[in-house]
């Protein structure tokens, strides 16, 4: 059998939120595989969801620009909160973002692109940052949006300064409405984005490997109901839909009213804006996640919590 160490348990931990012996039990069932381990608890009802990003731990700014029919958010790293409070950092992190809706989402290209007014690249100015502030930092990512015609409208959850933040969103909407109405229902779908986190836009869109996936743990939980597989396969289907309610945009609930479907509150905006209205696009970005933040030794927290 594979070794299991404690760090691997309290990955794992952090990945799921399931109990300490529990975790350990599940990687020694799966010779120590973290994402079979993350399915074996879920089957077990032991874990509500594969959290994929596990602790959001970096720290930095994200930030959001729009200009005419575009718009762009990019993170850009630091090691302490306290550099994202400083007001050269912040001033930095909005011009990328401007840049990027000038130059595009990707990031060799933004790195390398003329920084507003210095004389130096992107990557120049943070370099040179890095050497002023005194601290490592990181240009992450970037996304751009863009309609022919319509609005990109961006949002930045619980903002430290005008478009930045922790969390930022861009939508972009396609139609010939009325502008006004197409950014009151842009920010409001982008306010949506950020308080669910929704993994694609419509079903079609959604990975085949994330379907297959919840496919196979559906089926394993309602396997062990014991009803007949006729019965146990519309159990699956069923469940199926409700996953896609809770990760697919268009088949969720609208937090703005918590009962119509995003899919009908987009035919409500075409009517407020006089025109057809298609969601082409959105981005969300949250500060650090993916990055797993460096911790005590796992003992250490164990004693930690027990007090």
């Amino acid at each position: 059998m594979a070794e299991i160490s404690a760090t691997l348990v309290k990955d794992l931990r952090a990945k799921t939120g399931a109990g300490m012996m529990d975790c350990k039990k599940a990687l020694a069932e799966t010779a120590g595989d973290l994402e079979a381990a993350i399915d074996w608890l879920r089957t077990k009802g032991l874990a509500t969801a594969a959290k994929k990003a596990g602790r959001v731990a970096a720290e930095g700014l994200v930030a959001v620009a729009v200009e005419g029919s575009a718009g762009a958010v990019v993170e850009l790293n630091s090691e302490t909160d306290f550099v994202a409070r400083n007001q050269q950092f912040q001033d930095m992190v909005r011009s990328i973002a401007e840049t990027a809706v000038k130059v595009g989402g990707e990031v060799a290209a933004l790195a390398a692109a003329p920084f507003p007014g210095s004389g130096r690249t992107v990557q120049e100015e943070i370099t040179n940052a890095i050497a002023t502030i005194g601290e490592n930092m990181n240009l992450r990512r970037a996304a751009r949006l863009s309609v022919g015609q319509g609005v990109v409208t961006g949002y930045m959850h619980n903002s430290v300064a005008p478009g930045l933040g922790k969390i930022g969103v861009l939508v972009a909407l396609e139609s010939a409405g009325k502008r006004e109405a197409l950014e009151a229902f842009g920010k409001q779908l982008a306010m949506h984005i950020a308080a669910t986190n929704p993994q694609s836009l419509d079903v079609a869109s959604l990975d085949p490997a994330a379907i297959e996936r919840e496919r196979a743990v559906l089926s394993e939980q309602a396997r062990e109901s014991g009803k007949p597989a006729e019965i146990i396969a519309k159990m699956v289907e069923g469940r199926l839909r409700k996953f896609y309610q809770d990760v697919v945009l268009l088949e969720q609930t609208f937090v703005i009213d918590g009962e119509t479907r995003v899919a009908k509150a987009v035919e409500n905006a075409a009517r407020e804006a006089g025109a057809p209205v298609k969601v082409t696009g959105f981005v969300r970005f949250q500060l650090g996640e993916g990055i797993e933040k460096a911790s005590d030794d796992f003992a250490s927290e164990v004693a930690k919590i027990a007090g």
